[in-house]
């Protein structure tokens, strides 16, 4: 019997999107040597859910259509994944290449170890390391379906805890290397989100449990929500006030790979569910959240060209990137991004009309 559609599925994607957009508008904020702390909080710290929930939504879609029972045709799911991911992230990647040397006047394409390199970690530009992560979880999942189907609440907890110490490690513990495969851990290594992927399927294939759980605990759901926030936010003030740390150095201390943020990530992951399936919101909420749902992964290929010419456009107005400014700056972001994709919505419609 085929599963019901999941409408929460595609709202978190569209949320997801937005906070992907606002850490990188926060990068372009945190330019500006007197940031505004709690819009820097805002951008960087509140938003460190957007790239893991998009590894557990991934995985929790995946394995919700699944039927474990069946046999798993490995060949034909990489051919339609890689459809979908590893062709754009090609494509995506030598556009970005070619643009950025025409636009900082270097050569359009550069030598074969570099440009090897440069896909192998998805160093073409900031954003493209997502799609390199997902590739290898896709080449995995084989791993990931053994892994799903064997889990207890006793081994989730040890998977958590070993997720825990793998981050700590590799975020706080690693030093500079010469190893391609080390130095680019952050953009290649499954092994950083391996919980929150393997959680998703999890809970996928328990989903009525799941639901039903959400629906009786709302409370409970919603404060753990907000005291991962609020230990997350803490942190990040904690450093700056108490450590003497700058804005960038706190926002780079308190990511989602730390230990407050990956106990964030989880019950964010589990809270935005509960509010996106039994949460009252109103009609107008729920069209603006499927319209970023279905567009997200355009916006989130395409919108550091949007943040590269807006950026362009306040410098030549002699604008510098105050906080009212960057959130003009992130709207605008977000808006030129959608406004695009409708555009090309529209020309694809005209023509199959």
């Amino acid at each position: 019997m085929s599963k019901p559609w999941l409408p929460s599925i595609e709202y978190i994607r569209g949320l997801a999107m937005l906070g992907v957009v606002a850490i990188h508008t926060g990068s372009q904020y945190l330019l500006n040597p007197t940031p505004n702390i709690h819009l820097v909080a805002l951008f960087e710290v509140v938003s460190r859910f957007s790239v893991p929930i998009f590894f557990f939504v991934s995985a929790f879609g995946l394995f919700y259509r699944m039927d474990l029972n069946a046999p798993f045709e490995y060949g034909r799911f990489l051919r339609r994944r890689f459809k979908a991911v590893l062709v754009p992230y090609l494509l995506w990647s030598t556009l970005y290449l070619v643009h950025d040397n025409w636009f900082h006047g270097y050569s359009l394409f550069p030598d074969f170890d570099y440009a090897a390199e440069i896909y192998a970690f998805g160093l073409a530009k900031y954003h493209l390391y997502f799609l390199v992560i997902l590739i290898w979880f896709y080449l995995l999942m084989p791993l990931w379906i053994w892994l799903v189907r064997r889990m207890t609440p006793a081994r989730l907890l040890m998977l958590l805890a070993a997720q825990i110490a793998f981050d700590w490690w590799s975020s706080y513990c690693v030093g500079a290397s010469e190893n391609l495969f080390l130095k680019w851990r952050l953009n290649w290594l499954v092994l950083h989100y391996a919980f929150v992927f393997v959680f998703g399927g999890v809970l996928a294939i328990h989903s009525q449990r799941f639901f039903a759980w959400c629906k009786a605990h709302k409370k409970i759901v919603g404060a753990t929500f907000l005291i991962t926030l609020t230990i997350l936010l803490g942190w990040y003030y904690f450093l700056i006030f108490a450590e003497g740390y700058t804005p960038l150095d706190s926002v780079n201390t308190a990511h989602q790979l730390s230990p407050p943020g990956i106990l964030y990530t989880i019950a964010a992951s589990i809270f935005l569910f509960t509010l996106f399936e039994f949460g009252r919101l109103p009609a107008p909420v729920k069209r603006f959240l499927s319209l970023l749902g279905k567009n997200s992964y355009f916006v989130y290929l395409a919108h550091p060209f949007a943040i590269t010419y807006l950026s362009l456009a306040l410098g030549r107005l002699g604008l510098i990137m105050t906080a009212p400014n960057a959130l003009i700056f992130y709207a605008a972001t977000v808006a030129v991004t959608l406004a695009v994709k409708q555009i090309f919505n529209s020309i694809k419609r005209s023509r199959h009309g």
